[in-house]
């Protein structure tokens, strides 16, 4: 029982550590979900600490989806700026912030 519920910790973490979409999002939540997740299975500060530290790097080096795909970007003359849609149909300036 306990190892289903370590499973289920390590796979919610892993996946709360790719949440955000700019580097620090995903530190901070990563390291959240590391901190709780290590407290959780230790039970002491030292085990918190360390999933802390582990979850914070794993989604500092993580990516967002969208980093990984290639799109086609468009120039705005006015603004000086590249932008693309995504496929919803929305529009984002090339460092990834709404148009």
């Amino acid at each position: 029982m306990k190892a289903r519920g370590l499973i289920a910790l390590s796979t919610a973490g892993l996946l709360l550590a790719a949440c955000g979409t700019t580097t620090t999002e995903r530190a901070a939540t990563g390291g959240l979900a590391g901190a709780a997740l290590g407290a959780a299975v230790d039970g002491s500060v030292a085990g918190a600490l360390i999933g802390g530290a582990a979850g914070a790097t794993l989604g500092a080096v993580t990516t967002k989806r969208s980093d990984n795909v290639n799109r086609r970007q468009y120039y705005d003359e006015r603004a000086g700026r590249y932008y693309y849609q995504d496929s919803n149909g929305r529009y984002y300036w090339e460092d990834g912030s709404r148009r």
